[in-house]
């Protein structure tokens, strides 16, 4: 029958409670560095409006929440130095006693070396013969020797040196003994009751609750974290010709199943839908027709769906609780649009596509969707109906701070400081690559290489294009080392930083950039390949060797030798206006006879100048011809010897007709 030991001085459950403590305050640590630390202000957009929004961001030390979060991490480190303490300053008892250890000697020292070696020590450390130190005691001496004296006892007697040698223990052989990491009084007695409640507590009824609403709440998710049904909405909802107004709808469709119903007074909610039934009119009943917003069955559609366009308009709001709705809702926007968009996507509807993607932009700024003459209202201090005013005077985004310097409006300032960093972006080069070929063949990996950079329209030294580069072959090893690499973007340029924080005064977190790459066919309406989305776009720096970042995007070419032409689209999910649109043509040539004749004659021979350098590069030469080697002057020869042969006969045969 087992024996149980427990842990009477508690030593071991000290243990257990310091491993725990600290799975549990590590993370949550690390995860309120955040809340406490006043270095969150990165680099983004200097005007004040950015640097006040950022600043009302960055969470408060004194909030409850954050008050909450700090006593919990002071009791809990509390605690855990408390604990680190007492285990540090409690004795350890449960050391194992090995005579051979004390008497320092090894098994199998026959019984005259340990004679012998036990008068040595005797002589060392007997009480009388031991000169006491500074730190020492005559009780400490004493104990010393008198375990000594027990560790030989018990290796002169054969039967007790047996036992130590086979068994570990002086008694011989042992039943099986289990210890147990709690004191005795926790587990006998009354309060066993308690310890079995606690367990049944935990392993019963907490740990199956914990698994049950985790399987049974990721259940209803889709792999994009949303709800099925929303999923199944935008499914239903959207067509090959959907737009903007389509895509605004079927999100507000998703609300009422990603957001409970909010229970209380919507008074204030009921000003604000008139308010946006005043600015737009017969425009929002098509929107809630559309969304199908009915008051009364969607209540939480419709909360969703006004709170959205009160952002999108810039109404203020005054009751905190809204405005926290509101940014919640603004917040759950990304995920839903980016399920959207993989479902569009799953059917390679590029208007849609497009669609989906500009939204980001519209709800990052706060402007209605598809308010193009807008775009101004981006910049601080200027309203939308502004903004179309200006518009119609000004066609470039860099004309405005010195259009308002002529009329002394003091807004210029702040304006070009947001111009400095704004997210205009520069196409350095986009082409199509075959990993050693020169040409696209059909059926081939063929790579879009698109080499970009930002140019902010103020604030930016002038740039450079890539023809300025002059170590030609060095960048073309660096194309072939990226085409044949892993990664879908090259590593940011050494010296360069990406705009950082975005100008989004209006969206309730910061926001950083990011852009799709979309390649299409827009007479058929199709993406040709899944975009790819694409962040940290290096600033523009003329001074720099290389301020551009290469991106790829792989696809197979098609089976037939043809040309297509197509669009290529870099959308902004930041920046309402940016967006650019290249025409880019690809040819498919069939790799023949033909094609490989000529491009031997085009290869230079190895024993040229020319070949000589081309094999540096790693190009192809044309073998060097060996010398004597007459073969295109004896086809010369063969070829005349022929011709004056058949001018002899010719010649005869006309005497012999005279």
């Amino acid at each position: 029958m087992a024996e149980y030991h427990y842990d009477e001085s508690g030593s071991m459950a000290a243990y257990f409670l310091l491993t725990f403590l600290l799975v549990v305050l590590i993370p949550l640590t690390m995860s309120s560095s955040s809340v406490f630390s006043r270095t969150q202000d990165k680099d983004g957009c200097p005007c004040q409006e950015c640097v006040n929004h950022r600043a009302n961001l960055r969470p408060s030390v004194f909030s409850p929440k954050a008050r909450r979060r700090l006593f919990i991490l002071t009791a809990g480190w509390s605690i855990f130095a408390f604990v680190v303490y007492k285990v540090a300053s409690s004795k350890i008892e449960s050391k194992v006693y090995n005579p051979f250890e004390i008497l320092d000697i090894s098994m199998g020292t026959s019984v005259k070396e340990i004679k012998s070696h036990y008068k040595k020590l005797s002589r060392k450390f007997h009480p009388d013969k031991v000169k006491l130190g500074i730190n020492d005691t005559i009780e400490a001496v004493e104990a010393r020797f008198v375990e000594i004296t027990k560790a030989y006892k018990a290796l002169t007697d054969q039967t007790i040196r047996e036992n130590w040698e086979k068994y570990g223990h002086p008694d011989g052989r042992q039943e099986v003994s289990m210890g147990i990491a709690l004191p005795k009084t926790i587990i006998e007695g009354r309060n066993r009751m308690l310890v079995l409640a606690a367990y049944g507590l935990v392993f019963g009824g907490m740990l199956p609750a914990l698994v049950g609403r985790w399987w049974f709440g990721n259940r209803d998710k889709t792999k994009d974290g949303v709800n099925a049904r929303s999923a199944a909405v935008f499914f239903k909802t959207l067509g090959e010709e959907s737009g903007l107004d389509d895509v605004v709808a079927s999100l507000g469709k998703s609300f009422e199943y990603e957001r409970p119903s909010k229970k209380g007074s919507s008074a204030e909610l009921d000003e604000l839908e008139k308010e946006i039934q005043t600015t737009l009119g017969a425009k929002w009943t098509t929107l809630k027709n559309l969304a199908e917003v009915e008051p009364k069955q969607h209540e939480a559609r419709r909360r969703a769906f006004v709170l959205l366009y009160a952002h999108l308009l810039r109404l203020p709001i005054q009751s905190s609780a809204l405005r926290k709705e509101q940014a919640d809702i603004l917040l759950t926007t990304p995920a839903l649009l980016n399920s959207l968009l993989n479902i569009v996507l799953s059917r390679n509807w590029l208007w849609p596509t497009l669609a989906a993607m500009r939204l980001h932009a519209y709800l990052s700024q706060a402007l209605l969707p598809g308010e193009d003459t807008a775009r101004l209202a981006q910049l601080p201090g200027i309203k939308q109906s502004e903004a179309k005013e200006l518009a119609r005077e000004l066609h470039v985004m860099n004309a405005l701070p010195e259009a308002l310097e002529k009329k002394d409006d003091g807004r210029a300032p702040e304006i070009k400081k947001a111009l400095s960093r704004w997210g205009k972006l520069d196409v350095v080069d986009a082409s199509f690559k075959v990993i050693g070929e020169r040409v696209v063949s059909p059926l081939s990996i063929v790579f879009l290489v698109v080499k970009l950079r930002i140019v902010p329209p103020t604030g930016s030294p002038a740039v450079k294009s890539e023809k300025d580069d002059v170590a030609v072959p060095v960048r073309d090893r660096a194309e072939e080392e990226f085409l044949t690499g892993r990664k879908d973007a090259e590593d940011m340029p050494k010296g360069l930083s990406d705009i950082g924080f975005a100008h989004a005064p209006h969206w309730p977190a910061n926001r950083k950039p990011s852009w799709w790459i979309v390649l299409a066919d827009p007479k058929i309406g199709k993406v040709i390949v899944p975009p790819m989305k694409i962040t940290d776009v290096p600033l523009a720096d003329a001074g720099a060797a290389r301020d551009w970042r290469a991106y790829k995007m792989q696809f197979q070419a098609p089976q037939q030798a043809q040309t297509l032409q197509w669009k290529l689209h870099l959308v902004s999910d930041t920046f309402v206006g940016e967006e650019v649109v290249r025409d880019i043509t690809l040819r498919i040539e069939e790799a023949g006879p033909g094609a490989a004749d000529e491009d031997e004659i085009s290869d230079p021979e190895e024993d040229s100048l020319a070949g000589q350098m081309a094999m540096m590069r790693g190009g192809r030469v044309k073998p060097a011809r060996a010398a004597g080697d007459g073969s295109d002057d004896e086809s010369d020869d063969d070829e005349s010897s022929t011709d004056d042969d058949k001018k002899a006969a010719d010649d005869d045969s006309d005497s012999d007709s005279d």
